[in-house]
């Protein structure tokens, strides 16, 4: 009888898992706006701890993350994970975070964008940006499709998708590339994960900005890319969460966009723990609190959550 009882609930789980990740599609329908013909393939990697990191992407796409039946309440986020521009760590700052938002009654979707690449695409500084902006396009265009109020869209990114969140949340009123359209690309939150924030030379990710970048960035592309620099009084309400130990990124980058945030009015929410490095993903192990109750407390101040 045990046996037989752990083979039906293995079986479950097994037919419960499809449930979560409904849906990877496109972004872009035809030709993908700045590409060119290489020989870049893409590659994932599953790490010993079961980790996935994609990179070499050329088609980018979304992951659509559903919430349980009659729980969803019209707000969704889209995920972008982090990996220094160079790869993308899609299941613990992309899947494993879709799944708890859903938990929250929010549509989630995770965003498998471009990294830079020289090969592939003849400006590899705007592909990134290129990608967040044609995402929310298109969650907005599919807002009925998912149940999702088109004003109700955030953007989430970790790390160095931190740094395309923070970048598609300050410089949306110019939308990147040839086909812009009328859909609106802005936010309508930010929610920052031990970001990159500034490519200044006293904050930077070293491998973030030259990644995107290059060696040698001018001067004006250094002011450019720094988001705390581009935030405006249209910046969207904005959540950020970091550790004060990070050594891969500075703390200080969070606490510059907060500045930002508080002189030009903008709502915004940061929570800094002593503890913890980069990348600590869904749970931080060295504090019993939970960044993503947090999250859940703004969203729900903020009406997000409310259907």
């Amino acid at each position: 009888m045990k046996i037989t009882a752990t083979i039906a609930f293995v079986g479950l789980l097994l037919a419960a898992g499809p449930l979560f990740a409904q849906q990877t599609f496109p972004i872009y329908t035809g030709t993908v706006p700045d590409s060119q013909p290489s020989a870049v393939q893409e590659t994932s990697i599953t790490l010993a701890n079961g980790g996935v990191r994609i990179s070499n992407v050329v088609q980018p796409s979304l992951t659509a993350f559903l919430p349980a039946a009659g729980t969803a309440n019209g707000t969704a986020v889209i995920i972008c994970p982090g990996g220094g521009y160079a790869r993308l760590s899609i299941d613990s700052e992309g899947y494993d975070v879709a799944k708890r938002l859903n938990e929250f009654g929010v549509t989630a979707f995770v965003l498998k964008y471009r990294l830079p690449n020289d090969q592939s695409q003849p400006d590899k500084s705007i592909a990134p940006l290129l990608d967040a902006q044609q995402a929310l396009r298109l969650v907005r265009q599919q807002a009925v499709k998912y149940s999702i109020n088109p004003e109700r869209i955030g953007l989430m990114g970790f790390s160095a998708g931190g740094h395309l969140a923070a970048w598609a949340g300050t410089q949306f009123a110019k939308p990147v590339g040839d086909n812009v359209g009328p859909t609106s690309v802005r936010p309508a939150f930010l929610v920052l994960m031990y970001p990159v924030i500034s490519f200044s030379d006293t904050l930077r990710h070293p491998a973030s900005r030259d990644n995107l970048l290059g060696k040698t960035p001018s001067a004006e592309q250094i002011r450019q890319y720094s988001n705390e620099l581009q935030v405006t009084a249209q910046t969207p309400p904005t959540f950020l969460v970091h550790a004060e130990d990070d050594k891969t990124v500075p703390v200080n980058n969070s606490i510059v966009f907060y500045q930002a945030c508080l002189r030009h009015g903008v709502p915004a929410e940061m929570h800094l723990y002593p503890k913890g490095g980069h990348g600590f993903g869904l749970n931080n192990k060295t504090t019993k609190d939970l960044w993503t109750d947090r999250l859940r407390n703004w969203l729900d101040a903020n009406g997000w959550l409310s259907k």
